[in-house]
């Protein structure tokens, strides 16, 4: 199952050298795991709720293991510092849903769970 790595970056009005370093060395860190960029700071954005602050980054992978051992190569453990000294941000992994997935029936399990009794 595909899984992601996605990133809300707080990226500095002027960016440092060492953000286009990483930026640069990046994708071969990703390449031997199959990890490709879906979404790259989208400049171009409509927040349609809310508020979005930070530069968004989504990378997915050809499964969570994949994922998880690009964070923990030693390539990406080298460009991680690149990165934190110039710019604040959360990180996460995460599975995502497979083709034939039903929110409904999520919806169906999540209220049985609770003994049939939503909240109004």
């Amino acid at each position: 199952m595909t899984a992601y790595a996605i990133a809300n970056l707080s990226p500095k009005p002027v960016l440092d050298e060492e953000i286009f370093v990483y930026m640069e060395r990046i994708q071969g860190t990703l390449d031997p795991f199959g990890g490709r960029f879906l979404i790259h700071g989208a400049p171009e954005r409509e927040v349609i709720e809310g508020q979005w602050p930070g530069a968004l980054v989504l990378v997915g992978f050809p499964s969570m293991e994949q994922a998880r051992a690009w964070y923990d190569s030693a390539a990406y453990q080298e460009l991680i510092p690149l990165r934190t000294r110039h710019m604040d941000g959360d990180i996460m992994l995460i599975d995502g849903v497979g083709p034939d997935y039903d929110p409904a029936a999520t919806a169906a399990l999540l209220r049985a769970a609770s003994g049939g009794h939503g909240t109004a």
